[in-house]
């Protein structure tokens, strides 16, 4: 409805109007324009509530206690970052203050571009779950980290492949800087200060890369073939004894 042009008030009053169930429903609502629109039915169970703000909504039943749809608003209204950690503060607000009755269990979170560009493989920005966990917004937390380290690699690699090295080389840093434990963003920034004749500020990455995950080194003569690494036997041989 939404997509044919209806608002998103609108939208909700001809859904709820038409529902005969209406009184065990919950949703909100916020259209391409920002209205917003929400709907906590009289048989939702207590502790329930929402609100909507500029842009946004939120819903909440069955929690401890009262208190988390407004501890929700203020850490959306007041958190800093990009949406997907603008939302996350939000989740992470309403389980400090009491969060679901039942306890903890799952988390997710989904954040697309604002524009669709015909590949939604592309728009979907962060589509992140955490189906079974004891501390599911803490793991969804981490996971989040990962999924930016992993962004800023993959637009390490299409600098590389626009012939951008200085931009390529600094998303690999952000994303060595998010995982700091993690050998993968230390290899192909490796990789990448040889493909610009940087040999010797590339090696101890290599022997890094070698010592948290020893594997990469049989990766080494794999990617030479495919013209990531020059056919350079002399340089292949230091490569692979970095660290040794």
């Amino acid at each position: 409805m939404m997509a044919s042009g209806k608002s998103a008030p609108e939208t909700l009053a001809g859904l709820v109007a038409s529902d005969a169930n209406e009184a065990v429903r919950q949703v909100g609502m916020v259209d391409a324009q920002g209205r917003t629109a929400v709907h906590t039915g009289a048989l939702a169970i207590a502790e329930a509530c929402d609100r909507t703000g500029p842009g946004f909504t939120v819903q909440a039943n069955l929690m401890l206690r009262a208190g988390v749809c407004d501890a929700m608003v203020r850490a959306y209204a007041t958190s800093s970052g990009d949406l997907a950690e603008r939302l996350m503060a939000t989740l992470e607000a309403a389980q400090e203050a009491g969060g679901d009755l039942r306890g903890k269990q799952s988390a997710a979170l989904l954040v697309v571009a604002r524009h669709p560009s015909g590949r939604p493989w592309e728009d979907r920005l962060y589509d992140l779950r955490v189906e079974d966990h004891p501390d599911p917004l803490v793991e969804l937390r981490r996971v989040l980290t990962v999924a930016r380290a992993y962004r800023h690699m993959n637009a390490g690699d299409e600098h590389v492949t626009a012939g951008e090295i200085d931009r390529a080389l600094e998303e690999y840093r952000r994303a060595e800087e998010l995982l700091p434990g993690r050998s993968e963003p230390i290899f192909w920034h490796a990789v990448t200060l040889v493909s610009e004749g940087m040999v010797e500020e590339a090696l101890p990455l290599f022997a890094k890369a070698y010592e948290l995950h020893p594997a990469w080194r049989e990766l080494v003569p794999r990617i030479v073939a495919v013209g990531l690494l020059p056919d350079d036997p002399g340089l292949i041989d230091r490569i692979l004894a970095a660290g040794r």
